[in-house]
């Protein structure tokens, strides 16, 4: 969940940020700006390279998680 989330989240603000950029480019040389560039080039990759850090960030979260539970498990049932 927290990955599509995150995946979500960055997708929204780098085509939010795209499409700012592409309207600064677009005043500046004078030329209508191609918004599908915005999607397919700038936000789609950003996004997808945004769930992929938030799902090895959640995996490595929750590995670490299990192995501390199950050290701590043991260290009660020692005592």
């Amino acid at each position: 969940m927290l990955t599509f989330l995150v995946t979500l989240l960055t997708f929204t603000v780098s085509l939010l940020l795209s499409i700012i950029g592409m309207l600064i480019v677009w005043k500046v040389r004078g030329a209508h700006p191609d918004m599908r560039i915005a999607y397919r080039s700038i936000a789609l990759p950003v996004a997808m390279f945004g769930g992929a850090l938030a799902f090895f960030f959640s995996l490595y979260t929750e590995i670490r998680h299990y192995r501390q539970s199950k050290a701590l498990t043991a260290i009660a049932r020692i005592s």
